[in-house]
């Protein structure tokens, strides 16, 4: 049987070391679904809808897979991934999305199922998207499409017309208007600022009294040269929600995460400090970082299209985090740890002292931070987790802490609803001998969550270690919604928009034959997650949780605490619960910690 189209394309995916595509089927890919079938590789995972198959693909490629690789058909099931392509495109992750076309016969004729997947994917896949018309144009494209997509950390997409697939492939000839192609891979070269710039940077750290350090996502991979930083310069380290795994929070002067869902030693600070330097962060909520004309500035990033935009900055250093702080490094003078980074130290120890007493004030029926700080002390040191939005997103960022390898992520940027058990999914499958954990509110795990409880107990057999847990904040409530109801409008809670059904989320699990454990004691928690951590497959703790605990910036605006008062004032029916808990939580912050 000569080789198709489909079969072409599948060859090249493993030349170049594609595992797993997540693959939801239609018409519109029949030729590639059956040379899937002919051949078995790359290995087909499943999900239940597109979009979360998208999402398992950013899972996959955020948690050290390499490129995710998403297919779907045509018109519904290419426009359900935009979605989970829209999650890569903002939080920078390559993952390449191959989709179906009605027949080149029917294009341009209104037919069924047709769309103009040119234009839909123009803007997600702005980087390079592109449609294969006649077989010649591969391997061309689909290397561009992976290229460009490891490349520009961006999703791409490749769209192939349905008859197209099954024709036999030819290769592109030595011919006018023919364009080959090289070999399969990718290798990121290393590149670094000029030495001129990096002086000058050097120069403005040097000047510096009281030195802040911000990372993302963008400095993993130079987390011993960001530590040596913080120790030559007497500096801090805080990071942005995408760089909580960029380095552990074992090291005291680590003041954990910035922002809303930050913490208050990182709020103090950035308010403090005389000079910051940007690590591989497009943070950009700019009341959190010190005032304009406080502090001098350095940033150093990979990419110039994002460099220079949060603050105004005085050297931007354009180059990978780890080949430019290796330069910079010997140019920095070693600085006394004086009173700043004693004051840092002091304002960590106090802050997880703080956290663990919040956590411990009673809630009705279960405080949602104890879930979090239960966790904390038992994370396993090669754990991966992932935390979806909401609520759960304030008390990953300000609860959890991280140690050893321990990686996590989150829709960071785009805050997408339901990413967290897709993403533990994609994780499971790029690091299968790692525990996974999924974090989640129950409105994204009805949203997403339960029906990919099916494709977990699929999968969950071909997995190493078969722990993936998921803990779900059972409150009957879209939480976050709710205080930002409170806190930005001054609205009281709307039952009718903001109540869940309720939901037995561990029954739903037994009854896919994975383990439901429910909790509603506090003094239940610690014994929930070691069951969870010792059972011998996937878990949902499904944890009765109180609505009514604020998740409460550290550092509070006056008119979020006016629009908060006014929406209790104007009848919310749960006030007595926020004041009862909220207040109660706040005041630990007041009170007598250990050592003092």
């Amino acid at each position: 049987m000569a080789e198709t189209v489909a079969d072409f394309v599948l060859k090249r995916l493993r030349d170049w070391d594609v595992e797993h595509v997540f693959c939801y089927p239609g018409d519109g890919i029949n030729g590639l679904v059956a040379a899937l079938g002919r051949v078995g590789s790359p290995s087909v995972v499943q999900p239940r809808h597109e979009e979360t198959g998208a999402l398992e693909a950013v899972g996959y490629a955020k948690f050290g897979g390499g490129v995710g690789v998403c297919m779907a058909t045509s018109g519904p099931g290419a426009i359900h991934l935009l979605n989970g392509l829209y999650d890569a495109k903002l939080d920078h992750v390559p993952v390449v999305a191959i989709v179906g076309q009605v027949a080149r016969t029917a294009i341009g004729g209104s037919y069924m199922q047709e769309v103009d997947l040119q234009t839909l994917f123009k803007d997600v896949a702005s980087d390079y998207v592109q449609t294969v018309t006649v077989p010649q144009q591969l391997p061309n494209v689909l290397d561009r499409a992976l290229r460009t997509a490891l490349d520009r950390r961006a999703p791409t997409c490749v769209i192939i017309p349905a008859d197209l697939q099954d024709e036999p492939y030819e290769p592109p000839a030595h011919a006018f208007r023919h364009v080959p192609s090289g070999a399969p891979g990718y290798a990121a070269p290393e590149t670094r600022a000029p030495e001129t710039e990096i002086a000058r940077a050097a120069e403005v750290i040097n000047a510096g009294r009281k030195v802040a350090i911000l990372v993302g996502q963008g400095a993993r991979g130079a987390a011993a040269e960001v530590r040596e930083l913080a120790e030559l310069t007497g500096g801090g380290i805080a990071k942005a929600l995408l760089g909580k795994d960029v380095i552990s929070d074992e090291p005291p002067f680590v003041t954990g995460a910035i922002g809303l869902l930050g913490t208050r030693p990182s709020y103090e600070m950035m308010r403090d400090c005389d000079t910051l330097v940007i690590i591989g962060s497009s943070f950009p909520y700019a009341q959190y970082l010190p005032e304009f004309g406080r502090a001098r500035a350095v940033q150093i990033d990979v990419d110039a299209h994002m460099i220079g935009m949060r603050y105004p900055t005085e050297v931007n250093l354009v180059g990978d985090a780890r080949a430019t702080l290796r330069a910079l490094l010997p140019r920095l003078r070693r600085k006394e740890h004086g009173d700043w980074r004693r004051t840092i130290e002091r304002n960590v120890e106090r802050w997880w002292q703080t956290m663990e007493m919040q956590a411990r004030v009673p809630a009705d029926p279960v405080n949602p931070m104890l879930v979090f700080h239960e966790l904390s002390s038992r994370l396993p040191d090669d754990a991966v987790v992932a935390c979806d939005s909401g609520t759960a997103a304030d008390w990953y960022a300000r609860l959890l802490r991280f140690r050893g390898r321990v990686r996590g992520s989150l829709s960071g940027t785009l805050a997408t609803m339901g990413a967290a058990v897709p993403y533990a999914i994609g994780a499971k499958f790029a690091r299968p001998g790692r525990p996974a954990f999924a974090l989640t509110g129950d409105g994204a795990m009805q949203m997403n969550g339960l029906a990919e409880l099916i494709t977990v107990r699929r999968y969950w057999r071909r997995w190493t270690d078969p722990r993936l847990i998921v803990a779900v904040l059972h409150n009957n409530d879209l939480n976050q919604v709710t205080w930002e109801l409170r806190a930005l409008g001054g609205s009281p809670r709307v039952p009718a928009t903001q109540d869940l059904p309720d939901v037995s989320y561990a029954a739903f699990a037994r009854s896919l034959d994975l383990e439901g454990i429910d909790v509603d004691k506090p003094e239940l928690l610690g014994s929930a997650w070691d069951q969870a951590l010792g059972a011998d497959r996937p878990v949902v703790l499904d944890v009765r949780c109180s609505p009514d605990m604020p998740p409460i910036p550290p550092h509070a605006e006056f008119d979020q605490m006016k629009n908060t008062l006014e929406a209790l004032l104007k009848g919310d029916k749960d006030a007595w619960g926020i004041v009862n808990e909220g207040v109660r939580a706040k005041l630990q912050e007041a009170r007598p910690h250990r050592g003092r």
